[in-house]
């Protein structure tokens, strides 16, 4: 089976596809890729199923080598990326060599970034996903010297690029109101939607803290709200009135107060925001919330349409003189 050596891993990078779903009941929540837009990007570039396997990337990559000819697409927050000494364009598709390095450095925006291959990585499946989920100990994260399998591919194109997406920069995300928006008054939800936050660096896959200046955001009779089941996106509020964004690892129940819950359209978003970013919510109607997550899928399924020729830059292509660049003109080569 053709595999991917990993030399050189940055701290937290794992095997993620499209999570697990029927396990909230034991505990364990859905997990999978943060950003799940990353995840059709790279299908479309690839021509293949979303639901295949990446490697998701947060803050930087790593270095890799291909044990065969491989085809690879980089989705998701920009990151430096070379393969051997030539640079690599973000959020397309390219072809790997056999023995040739894929080093992928850290992220120029956003915060994660995903490695896609021909066939997805192939680890085994665990309750019928390879999400690795840090929080529940299913997986674990990718080490130095690790060597990935990678699944049959049944494409062969490459050379395909994706318009760059504006969810790298924070900004307005929408919200519906949860089961406890009540318990927050009129002013207190209003000075919410018109605070603007700062994503704290202590955030991982389970979620992330949202700093702002000023009072915190208190609930009435927060402390008396019993627990129950909560899902990525919903934003609870801690005694302290800091709020927490829930992401894909979210635990399964709280008895936090939600303020309110980030609709799914933007919670590929909110998950790119970078630490020190700053971001706001709005909320939106359940009307509103719907037509979004319309228009979201319908851009999905609209991506591998969206997949334009990589425009090469003359300079990083090694074998220049074996492309023929003007019509009529040849190499030069009398063969």
């Amino acid at each position: 089976m053709t595999a991917l050596q990993v030399h050189r891993i940055a701290p937290g990078v794992t095997v993620q596809d499209m999570g697990r779903t029927g396990y909230l009941a034991y505990g364990l929540s859905r997990g999978g890729a943060l950003d799940r837009v990353a995840l059709a990007e790279g299908a479309a570039l690839l021509g293949q199923s979303a639901g295949l396997a990446a490697l998701e990337m947060p803050g930087a990559g790593g270095v890799f080598e291909a044990r065969d000819d491989i085809r690879i697409a980089l989705t998701g927050a920009p990151m430096r990326a070379q393969i051997d000494e030539t640079t690599l364009v973000w959020n397309a598709s390219h072809r790997l060599p056999k023995g040739a390095r894929l080093t992928i450095g850290p992220v120029t925006a956003g915060s994660v970034g995903y490695l896609h291959v021909g066939g997805g990585i192939a680890t085994p499946e665990m309750l019928y996903a390879r999400s690795a989920h840090l929080a529940a100990k299913v997986g674990a994260a990718i080490s130095d010297g690790q060597v990935l399998p990678i699944g049959p591919d049944n494409g062969a194109e490459t050379g395909l690029s994706l318009p760059t997406d504006a969810r790298f920069d924070g900004g307005a995300i929408r919200m519906v109101a949860s089961f406890q928006t009540d318990l927050f008054d009129a002013e207190t939800r209003g000075r919410f939607e018109a605070t603007t936050f700062t994503r704290d660096a202590r955030a991982n896959r389970m979620g992330m803290r949202l700093n702002s200046d000023g009072a915190g955001f208190q609930a009435k009779g927060g402390l008396n709200i019993l627990s129950e089941t909560v899902v990525p996106g919903d934003i609870q509020m801690t005694g302290d009135g800091v709020p927490f964004l829930l992401m894909a690892e979210s635990q399964t129940t709280g008895g936090y107060p939600r303020i309110g819950t980030v609709i799914p359209a933007d919670l590929a978003k909110a998950a790119q925001v970078p630490a020190g970013k700053t971001l706001s919510f709005r909320f939106v109607s359940r009307d509103e919330a719907l037509d979004a997550e319309r228009r979201h899928r319908a851009y999905l399924a609209s991506l591998p349409k969206l997949c334009k020729p990589l425009v090469r830059d003359p300079s990083q292509i090694r074998d220049l003189l074996s492309y023929q660049l003007i019509s009529g003109a040849t190499s030069g080569d009398p063969k």
